[in-house]
């Protein structure tokens, strides 16, 4: 039954009934109260697809002054996390965790026990409200009307703009009910009411000392309908909850904890989702007792009560909080789902539909036409956004960055049969056409590190041979697309399921290695040619820098300064010419004459000072997105551009500095790199026919490297957590199969979906919450899905074409050091790489993984080696005349992977890995508990269930 006090009596006999039942008080709230087993949170509402409450604000007042002059003032703020007033330094604190004391939450169970409780009140002015709660026995007329005068004062808020102002209104009761319904400026003027969304309430808690007061006085009330109270709360919120806790002096800050204790309650998911649905005081302690038994207490004398808790980056889920009647009824997977997100609807561990074999002849092609069909018009409808607009910006600078990058390494690795020229306009037609026809249009085609070291691979086996490169090339385009084509009929791209994180780390850690052994290889091989000597040494040379015929610079490069007939090279071959050096080329003395010559060993000082400065400037930009200088904003900006910027900045210094440092060759008209041949390859060229048959089986060995790195992106990209809008495998490698067959006959470079690079493509069109509490970070919506981005990006890299006069200043060793840096930071941003650094890391001073609280450490350890075992030989085999077959060891490690079934357990892979397909079917039957199965106590074991579900796409364009 509900505990009544004297007084309550009238109130209960000249409004609605206090108590109603649970369908009435559904009814009551509306649509948008409606009640949720989870209600705890927006983000695990939208989750288990359940309407969810609206957000609340509490706000903490308190009573100051006594015995002197009385004042409301605004102590403290709640949302999700706690905010203090910090009066001397005219701020808000930074949000964190609140802590409280155990019996601050005890006084208070027993005063609301003891106290009056009003659910559904029907007050509509701040004058009502305050006449209900005042209606006690206890309080005699003179002191109720103390009371009420005492509780309609306006109270101080703290204004961020304009720091704390007071603002008093009358202090008679009835003048003070004609100014409450008309908010202040400064409420409406409060910038945290942008980081509210709408619909959100307010709570208000109210406490202090009071002299004339013989006893506690404690109130709570839920009123039926939110209403705004005028300045009650510093944000025009309508109030939904009051909370009252006065009485007479006591030692210590016995009401101030208290209040806090109220507050921390209400801003409580599960407490205030209870609340909402009370129907009497029962109801209310009950959920107060369900808080208490799960409080979390700190041994005093252990931590430091005035430190404050940072809020977490990812809020914990509210299912281990439900009871177990709702745990049954809801289970954590049964939430309303996108159309990409349907896949896992009925059972978690079924393949998506878009890994389903149909058992027909192109079957799964066809049902990737059919599943993105309908949304090709929203396609483009939807990109007509702002955001849309810098992510152009944005991914082109980016990709133009890449086209200069593996255009110049191409240049270099085919001794200029292709170069930047034939970057930027492969990179073009089949980007555009790519993201026209494509199943997933995020994706951005682009040269990667693998095709790279096969192109390199195929020119040298070319060169060893005698063979005309871009013909044989042809050739093996031809025979890769027609494997590709056979992959595709035979719905080979069902096969990605077996791509676990073993194999992706893998992948991605031999290309990281690859980058990096090139980057510093090519430094070293420039400091081998230009070598660093001392001063006076005699083989000093001399580069000389002088307007040739028609005003065009002309490099040239001497050692031995005997005479003039000693000229040796020019500039490592990347500028040509057929003239002579001035008189002022020869050197006396040991030291060059004219002001265009510089020494020899400048040439390597200053490319190997370009080299670190633009690694270290791109890594220095990276690490500013997680540091805390500068707004958000600039930090994300600085993070992300940082590759451009590092290129910028070396190419300002070359340009400053007078260096002269070995440059980009482009050329400088519209026409291929190579000299003498046109934009369509021959067939044959010089060589025999049969060399079109021969090129099947290296063809064989490109298709499975195609087949790896594109696949394995796209596993990456159609992640169900990124809700998108369906996949579509085999239409993406049937486009890749095609365009291959366009670029080798145009002798373009062969291009697959680039990882990084459509990562931060998604990333710049991801979609949050503009509305967030203080400390929270905003809730991920999914991802702007659409074409027109792409192919806008694609158009302007090909109208770039005409940058040649430009880029051919771009030194060749900030190149060097952007790849380093891409090296690097895709190395650094693995699992593998943080189990590496375990082996070399005692115990005491290893991080808190989850993986370590799951898996032993020996266990741990056994499968970084095995890791690193098989990185080792594939990178034996690509430093071997045995190379070429490198991409079928890519393949092999499928087969390792599932070969490590025999060695580690389910439980432990599912932590160290990933699941294979046949594993989590036969989850059950191995005995390993599936996300459904958790008993849901508090212990560890259950923490991989409430791991975060939003993913986290913290990509940088590298």
């Amino acid at each position: 039954t509900e505990m009544k006090l004297p007084g309550q009596e009238g109130f209960e006999a000249s409004s609605a009934p206090t108590n109603v039942s649970a369908g009435e008080l559904d009814s009551d709230l509306g649509p948008s109260h409606s009640p949720s087993p989870d209600g705890p949170s927006d983000t695990e509402s939208k989750e288990l697809g359940v309407p969810k409450d609206p957000l609340l604000f509490i706000q903490l007042n308190e009573l100051l002054g006594w015995p002197q002059a009385l004042e409301w003032r605004e102590t403290g703020r709640w949302v999700l996390f706690e905010e203090k007033l910090e009066v001397a330094a005219g701020r808000w604190s930074a949000p964190h965790v609140p802590t409280l004391a155990l019996p601050s939450l005890q006084k208070l169970r027993n005063l609301l026990a003891e106290g009056l409780v009003l659910l559904d009140c029907p007050a509509q002015s701040l004058l009502e409200l305050v006449e209900q709660v005042t209606r006690v026995e206890s309080l005699s007329p003179e002191l109720r009307g103390q009371l009420q005068a005492l509780l309609l004062q306006r109270p101080q808020h703290y204004n961020q703009t304009t720091g704390t102002r007071p603002c008093w209104g009358s202090t008679h009761p009835g003048k003070a009910s004609d100014e409450e319904e008309a908010p202040l400026r400064e409420q409406r003027q409060n910038p945290l009411r942008q980081k509210l969304p709408p619909g959100a309430e307010a709570g208000t808690v109210l406490a202090g000392e009071l002299g004339f007061l013989e006893q506690p006085l404690g109130a709570f009330v839920r009123l039926r309908d939110p209403v705004v109270l005028g300045s009650l709360t510093e944000v025009s919120l309508p109030s939904r909850f009051f909370c009252l806790l006065l009485g007479p002096p006591m030692l210590g800050k016995g009401y101030h904890e208290m209040a806090r204790a109220a507050a921390v309650l209400l801003s409580d998911p599960q407490f205030q989702w209870s609340v909402r649905r009370a129907s009497n005081l029962h109801d209310v302690l009950t959920a107060l007792d369900a808080f208490l038994e799960e409080v979390t207490v700190l041994p005093p004398g252990r931590w430091d009560p005035t430190a404050r808790i940072p809020p977490p980056k990812c809020l914990p889920s509210q299912y281990k909080r439900l009871p177990p009647q709702q745990r049954e009824i809801k289970g954590p997977e049964a939430p309303c789902l996108t159309s990409a997100e349907d896949r896992h609807r009925l059972d978690p561990h079924a393949p998506s539909p878009e890994l389903q074999r149909t058992g027909r002849l192109f079957g799964g092609l066809i049902q990737d036409v059919r599943r993105k069909a309908p949304w090709y018009p929203s396609d483009f409808l939807d990109a007509l956004h702002l955001q849309c607009f810098s992510a152009v910006l944005y991914i082109y600078l980016a990709t133009v960055t890449n086209a200069i990058t593996f255009g110049g390494l191409l240049g270099d690795a085919t001794d200029g049969a292709q170069g930047v020229m034939e970057s930027f306009l492969g990179t073009a037609v089949a980007g555009a056409a790519f993201c026209l026809m494509a199943g997933q249009p995020l994706t951005i085609l682009s040269s990667t590190g693998p095709v790279l070291v096969f192109e390199r691979l195929l020119f040298s086996f070319s060169r060893d041979y005698s063979l005309d490169y871009l013909p044989f090339r042809l050739w093996v385009g031809i025979w890769v697309a027609t494997f590709c084509l056979v992959l595709v009929a035979t719905e080979a791209s069902v096969l990605v399921r077996y791509f676990t994180r073993f194999t992706e780390e893998g992948f991605c850690a031999l290309i990281s290695l690859i980058f990096i052994y090139d980057a510093v290889g090519k430094m070293l091989n420039l400091t081998h040619t230009y070598p660093i000597q001392k001063p006076g040494s005699s083989a000093y040379g001399c580069l000389c820098q002088y307007p040739g015929p028609g005003g065009n610079e002309s490099q040239w490069t001497r050692t031995r300064p005997k005479d003039r007939d000693d000229i040796l090279s020019m500039d490592l071959g990347l500028i040509n010419a057929s003239l002579l050096p001035p008189p002022e080329c020869i050197r006396q003395g040991g030291h060059p004459r004219g002001p265009g010559c510089h020494t020899v060993p400048d040439i390597a000082f200053f490319s190997l000072l370009l080299f670190l400065t633009s690694f270290f400037f791109a890594m220095a930009l990276k690490c500013v997105k997680t540091s805390r200088f500068f707004p958000s904003v600039v930090r994300r900006g600085l993070s992300d551009f940082s590759s451009v910027l590092a290129i910028l900045l070396g190419c300002g210094l070359d340009a400053f500095l007078g260096l002269a440092t070995p440059k980009l060759m482009v050329p400088r008209e519209f026409k291929p790199t190579l000299p003498g041949r046109g934009w369509l390859v021959s067939p044959f060229g010089a060589n025999h026919w049969w060399w079109s048959v021969a090129a099947a089986l290296p063809a064989l060995l490109l298709s499975i490297l195609i087949f790896m790195d594109q696949q394995i992106t796209a596993v990456i990209l159609n992640r169900v957590e990124y809700r998108l809008k369906g996949a579509g495998f085999h239409l993406d490698l049937f486009c890749v199969a095609m365009l291959m067959l366009l670029t080798s006959a145009l002798g373009l470079p062969w291009y697959v979906s680039a990882t990084v690079i459509s990562l931060a493509h998604m990333d710049s069109l991801r979609r949050e919450s503009r509305a967030c509490a203080p400390g929270e970070l905003p809730n991920f919506l999914g991802i702007r899905e659409q074409r027109l981005t792409g192919l806008v990006v694609f158009i302007l890299t090909g109208v770039s074409i005409f940058l040649a006069p430009v880029l051919k200043f771009v030194p060749m060793p900030v190149l060097y050091g952007i790849f380093l840096y891409m090296g690097v930071a895709a190395l650094s941003s693995i699992q593998f790489t943080k189990r590496v650094k375990l082996l070399l890391m005692p115990a005491k001073h290893q991080p808190d993984l989850l993986l370590l609280r799951h898996v032993p450490l020996t266990r741990v350890h056994l499968f970084t080696a095995i890791q690193l075992a098989c990185l080792g030989l594939l990178w034996i085999i690509k430093s071997t005349p045995a190379a070429i077959i490198f991409p079928l060891m890519l393949l092999g490690l499928v087969g390792v992977r599932k070969a490590l079934e025999r060695v580690f357990s389910p439980q432990e892979l599912l932590w160290l890995d990933e699941l294979m397909p046949e594993e989590e079917r036969s989850i059950p039957e191995k005995g390993l508990e599936s996300e459904h199965s958790f008993s849901g106590n508090d212990s560890e074991d259950s923490e991989l269930m409430y791991r975060p579900k939003a993913p986290e796409i913290n990509i940088s364009v590298n």
